[in-house]
């Protein structure tokens, strides 16, 4: 059986939480893009681990973990965080890393850096791990593979014309005075040193990861494909320009973890009981009074990846109904209900009044999005405390109200809700509305 995880939001939706519940239960696990620009946090045991790209399934012993083809690797970074991991007590073993995966090098971060300096207002906000850069060289057919970087003669050779090449645009492109201070972080012996030193101690983890999740379905094991990032970031179906260079929808598990769509049984999308959103781009139910920031200080909402606050508001079933279409949800996981505690009242978006007429169907683009004015349903709040329930009945009547509002809304089964941020602090369900 083979379950796709995405993200229903903007990202940030908690997706590591419900990666690590259901990747108790897996036997491989897969995270098939994007890069260290995304963070998963993990509360377990009174243990919280911050997971930038090694899979959350690590937790778990016996678990095979991949790094997938579609994936671009920072291998600096990538040490960094195994060895926190590590630190912390859990074995690496099982983790394995595709040799397709692309490799985020230095000029990537500097490129990524002065773009969006150049901006100025107009800066998309990354978080400047050369993610997106890394994607273009991809794209572009010049990119360097992880299978590259362990055979040293290749990756000095591919090394040795991208950084001549890169030096050229970033003189070109922002000035030679840019290309001068950032002479030593783009000096091809250093730069060379330090990646055949990681290339050494990362060789191990190498391996053509598609045919592990394709072997271990076959054998009918349990694979389960992880998530980052969020659909409304998707590079062709999010709020474009404002997202990732990336596909985190399920439609990416196949192209970018090298699985056949037939092979998929069952997609799970994963969001807030509200909404939230890192870096710059349009926010129809942002909030910019105190109920924004109780719920920014009750949820910790503060990047993983940036330590950014993360922009607070309102859930937008609109953008759930988007996600639950493009992705094809079977399920969704529903986070941070108990964030919501102590509100009097609690809305729900369910339109965008947009020209005079109330639309229901996510906007195609950021400039009829800018113009769209939330259409809100409200419910009273409760106060009592939920972070030990572990029924549907044991929630308040009006919090049991919200959430079949919201699965009516949406037209698709919610199946797990999370009250707390510890993995126990969640339970599973088979649909809320019980009429």
């Amino acid at each position: 059986m083979i379950t796709a995880l995405v993200g229903a939001q903007w990202g940030d939706e908690g997706k590591g939480k419900v990666i690590d519940i259901m990747a108790s239960k897996a036997d491989v696990v897969v995270r098939a893009t994007g890069g260290n620009n995304a963070g998963h946090t993990v509360v377990s045991d009174g243990k919280t681990y911050k997971l930038h790209l090694v899979p959350s399934g690590i937790l778990y012993k016996g678990t095979v973990c991949c790094v997938g083809p579609g994936c671009v690797v920072d291998p600096l970074s990538m040490l960094k965080e195994m060895a926190e991991v590590e630190a912390n007590g859990t074995s690496l073993e099982n983790l394995k890393i595709d040799y397709r995966a692309h490799i985020v090098m230095p000029y990537h971060l500097v490129i990524d850096e002065l773009s969006e300096k150049s901006k100025g207002e107009g800066d998309i906000g990354t978080t400047k791990k050369g993610i997106g850069p890394c994607y273009m060289d991809k794209a572009e057919r010049i990119g360097i593979r992880f299978y590259d970087l362990i055979h040293p003669d290749i990756f000095a050779e591919k090394l040795k014309n991208n950084l001549a090449a890169k030096k050229k645009y970033i003189a070109g492109m922002f000035g030679a005075e840019y290309l001068d201070s950032k002479k030593d972080i783009l000096d091809y012996d250093k730069t060379l040193a330090a990646y055949n030193a990681a290339a050494e101690k990362l060789a191990r983890y190498a391996a053509d990861t598609t045919v592990i999740a394709y072997d271990a379905h076959k054998a009918g094991k349990y694979v389960l494909f992880e998530g980052a990032q969020g659909t409304l970031l998707d590079l062709d179906m999010g709020t474009y320009p404002y997202v990732t260079s990336s596909h985190p929808v399920t439609g990416g598990f196949c192209v970018s973890g090298g699985i056949g769509p037939t092979l998929v049984d069952e997609c799970v999308g994963i969001a807030k009981c509200y909404t939230t959103r890192v870096g710059k781009g349009p926010f129809p139910t942002e909030l910019f009074d105190e109920t924004g920031d109780y719920i920014r200080e009750a949820g910790a909402e503060y990047g993983v990846t940036t330590g950014r606050p993360r922009r607070c508001g309102w859930l937008d079933l609109v953008i759930l109904r988007y996600a639950v279409r493009v992705n094809g949800l079977t399920g969704v996981a529903l986070n941070k209900l108990d964030t919501l505690t102590g509100l009097k009242e609690i809305k729900a978006c369910v339109g965008y009044e947009y020209e005079g007429a109330v639309v229901k169907d996510f906007p195609a683009d950021i400039r009829e999005l800018d113009k769209c004015v939330p259409v809100y349903q409200s419910f009273e709040g409760w106060t009592e405390d939920i972070t030990k329930a572990q029924t549907l009945e044991e929630l308040p009547e009006n919090a049991r109200k919200y959430l079949e509002f919201i699965e009516k809304e949406i037209g698709c089964k919610i199946i797990l809700v999370g009250v707390g941020p510890d993995r126990k602090q969640s339970f599973p369900v088979d649909g809320v509305c019980r009429a």
